[in-house]
């Protein structure tokens, strides 16, 4: 069977499961970025407890694999009374793992900010609120977004492991072709050259595009 032949059979499954991976990126990315921006920010807090509550979570989830947290959300968790179905409890176990790892792009690019910057918001007499959000957040964006670039392909890489919970996407599809047909090469070729794709020429230009349009923003262009 040539190549071709064999995409023509099977390019249904492949487009079903790109399009799932593809979800559980935005999803994964979605509850990620909202979990690093607000533990990021909880680690700069003045109060103990709330800096102990954020550096709990970014300990656990940045030193256990996630393949652990992923079998950990899906199989343990029913145990105490909290079941999630096998999509969502993928991309949930993606993206507090990738979280962890975002929120301390989140602290590192706010402390990055010039001292100066703060002290003229304190002049302005800024409460610590709005200092944050009109001041120092947006100069930090410019420095958090390189960063975040890569950690999204590690999130989308990252994704693949939600086949091991029995999740169509493009690894599991890849697997269960490979598995009918024993066409190795073909399948986990396919797969890598889609996940290449997706990488490449998707998230890189957005990130790229996200980074030209916010430093022209802060007129940094």
């Amino acid at each position: 069977m040539s190549y071709f032949e064999f995409l023509s059979v099977n390019s249904t499954r492949f487009i079903d499961g790109t399009l799932i991976t593809a979800m559980q990126t935005v999803l994964a990315a979605t509850l990620a970025i909202a979990l690093a921006l607000t533990t990021g920010l909880m680690r700069l807090a003045p109060n103990a407890l709330i800096r102990g509550i954020a550096t709990v979570y970014i300990e656990i989830f940045r030193g256990t694999s996630l393949l652990v947290q992923l079998y950990w959300i899906f199989f343990v968790l029913p145990l105490f009374g909290i079941t999630l179905e096998k999509f969502t409890a993928g991309f949930v176990a993606v993206g507090m793992n990738l979280g962890a790892y975002g929120a301390e792009l989140v602290r590192g690019a706010i402390l990055s900010v010039p001292r100066g910057q703060w002290e003229a918001a304190l002049a302005l007499n800024m409460s610590p609120a709005k200092r944050m959000w009109r001041i120092i957040l947006p100069q930090s964006l410019v420095i958090m977004l390189p960063p975040w670039g890569n950690l999204l392909i590690e999130l989308l890489k990252g994704t693949a492991l939600v086949s091991l919970i029995s999740v169509a996407d493009l690894m599991f599809e890849a697997k269960q072709i490979n598995a009918t047909t024993f066409l190795s090469a073909q399948a986990f070729g396919t797969a890598l050259v889609v996940y290449y794709v997706m990488a490449r020429f998707i998230i890189t230009p957005f990130m790229r595009w996200l980074e030209r349009a916010t430093a022209r923003k802060l007129g940094k262009a």
